[in-house]
This record gives C-alpha cells, structure tokens and sequence, in this order.
C-alpha cells in the first residue's frame, strides 16, 4: 500500500477527503482512501468525535457483545468479491488463546482469526436514508476485516451500551500502522512431493484438514489442485463458476457461498435467486445476501473433490491471477450428512477446460 500521505495530520486528511467526498459524493470510503494514499482505517480515524469512536479491541468481550444488536448486516471483503450477510450474531465465541473465533448460526456464519485484528471504530453516518450505524474492524495495515451495518429493527439500546462499554478513554487517531509482511516465495513444482500429496488427500477424512495438509507439503493452494490429479482437481472455464449459480438458482438449490480474506471468512448458505450483472459484476442481490463478484479478476476455477468421513465433498473454487482464493461454493450441508446429490450432479456435469 502506497503510505505517502499517512504523515498528514488528521484536520489535514479529513479536509483532503471532504474535498473528494465535495467532488464525488457517491465514492465510497475505500475508494477514497485509495485515491488519497492512506488507509481506510486512517480514513476512520480523522473523523474522531466527527461521527466516530474508537473502541477497545477487546474481541472476547466485543464480538459476544454483538449478538445483543438483534439484527444487523455483516460484510466481509477481498479484492475483487464482497459477502453482504443479514441476520444475527449467534453462538459466539473466542478460543483461549484469543487467536480463533466463530459465529455460528443458520444466517451469520463467520470463521475469524484475530491473530492480526488491529483496531476497531464505531461510525454514524447521515444518509437521505437516515442515519447509517456501523461497526469497523481494520487490520495492522489498516484495511477493512469486517463490517457491521445495523438494520432498521436492530436495537439501538444495545448499539448505545455497546459504545460506553467498549469507548477507548483516549480517542487517538494513532494506529501504529505496519507494513505487510512480505509474501514467503512458494515452492516450485519439482520440490513438491506430488505423490505423497495425492496419497494424503485420498486419506483426507474431514475439508478442514486441507489446509494442514497443504501446509505439510509447502504447497501453495492452486498449486496443489494443480499437482493433485485429475482424480480430486480439475480447471474449468472461468465462466462456469456464472453458470452454476445460475442453474442453482434456477433449481432453487442452497448452496454455500466463502467469500473472505486472511483475518475472516464469511459464509452463506441457503438458495440464491436474484442474479444480475452490473457492468463486469456479478451479482446476488437477495433479500438477505448480497453478493458482489467482479468476474474479469476470476483468473482459473476449479473443480475440487476432497473425500471425508460424509462422502466425497465437491466445491468450485476460484482464483485470481496471485493465486489468492476469491470465492468458494458447495453444496449445503452439515457436518455429518452427505453431500447434496444435486449439487455433486451441477458441479460434475460442468465441461473442463479445453
């Protein structure tokens, strides 16, 4: 990220930014800070006592604390896809060590890992719609993990509490900003064992031990559906991953959507039915999901099988052109119950790549 800027003092950028805000009213704020070379998170922070608290980054008594909102909106985010989710936060919790959390309902669905949660801002913005209340979490760099939008019937009683709990005493505009770690060179393909790889995805009995088993050969992601064979990773037409939510939708079959970045996972899981594309975006546009998928970014999809305990588990995923995951979709399901059969005879009729 460009920090040229990040020495202005806080009057300073926020004067910058109602100048923009001034030109073009309809800019969002990560756009904004974009064209301003800092940080959305900075962006946040020259508003202090504008609209904007800063609170403690407290997340065992925080996230908890938000179930009492009723209902509200969450937003998780990367580059190039944004999972828009109602409901209610639910079945909260923090690991021990404060490194793990999960929200686990049947509408707000999230995997969080807090490892790299930085600071977090209350924010009341005054719309022709009225007023837009929103709690922001930004990570060490100060770009945006997730966010969440409080709905007409969410309860502004406990929005209020919320703030006096978790009010910093010092409202600084200080965020002690790092730079990202360099990303770690990948291995190349020859210094992968893809036979021992195969050998422990065929073992494979539950998804959630992929990543442990990718990590053990020090094999990239895509990489590894690369490597694995015919038999558990195919690529597929970009425009397939467009096609099959289209025929889910058709078929009304629920499906789970993954949108996330490093610090949160976001999932939806339910049909989908309102598909439309705006300009290069595609789009569920949903009464209680939202989905914004900007498809020139798609740079491979894949057809994955990884086997379990529940049978053979069948997912899409798509790629940008660093390798880096933009969206996941698989049939709905529990642990414990197999696959959808509808869902396994979508994803397997889809033609691989020529």
């Amino acid at each position: 990220m460009n920090m040229a800027n990040s020495h202005l003092p806080s009057k300073a950028l926020f004067d910058q930014w109602q100048a923009l805000r001034g030109e073009q009213p309809r800019l969002r704020a990560r756009e904004a800070a974009a064209q301003l070379a800092v940080s959305e998170a900075e962006l946040l922070a020259c508003r202090l006592g504008q609209g904007v608290l800063r609170l403690n980054p407290d997340w065992a008594q925080l996230l908890p604390a938000l179930e009492k909102l009723g209902r509200v909106m969450v937003l998780t985010r990367n580059e190039h896809c944004v999972h828009e989710r109602k409901g209610h936060y639910r079945e909260t919790s923090v690991a021990a060590n404060g490194r793990m959390g999960l929200v686990v309902s049947a509408d707000i669905d999230l995997r969080l890992f807090l490892g790299e949660w930085a600071s977090v801002f209350a924010a009341e913005d005054e719309s022709p719609r009225g007023t837009l209340r929103s709690l922001q979490i930004f990570d060490q760099q100060g770009v945006a993990i997730h966010k969440v939008y409080l709905q007409d019937d969410s309860d502004l009683s406990a929005w209020q509490a919320l703030l006096e709990q978790f009010q910093q005493a010092e409202q600084s505009a200080d965020l002690a900003l790092q730079p990202q770690a360099e990303k770690a060179p990948g291995k190349a393909d020859s210094e992968i064992d893809s036979h021992s790889l195969r050998e422990g995805w065929a073992a494979l009995k539950d998804t959630h031990h992929f990543f442990a088993l990718i990590n053990k050969h020090g094999a990239q992601r895509e990489q590894a559906l690369r490597l694995a064979g015919s038999q558990w990773a195919e690529a597929l037409p970009v425009q397939q991953l467009v096609s099959a939510m289209e025929q889910a939708a058709s078929s009304e079959l629920p499906i789970m959507v993954f949108v996330g970045n490093r610090h949160c996972i976001q999932i939806h899981s339910g049909p989908v039915a309102n598909l439309r594309w705006v300009g290069d975006w595609f789009n569920v546009l949903d009464p209680e999901f939202n989905l914004h998928l900007h498809m020139p970014a798609v740079a491979s999809l894949w057809r994955v099988r990884k086997p379990s305990t529940d049978g053979v588990i069948t997912s899409l995923e798509a790629f940008d052109a660093d390798g880096e995951l933009i969206v996941q979709l698989f049939g709905a399901r529990k642990p414990g119950v197999p696959e959808l059969t509808g869902w396994t005879e979508l994803v397997e009729a889809l033609p691989v790549e020529a």
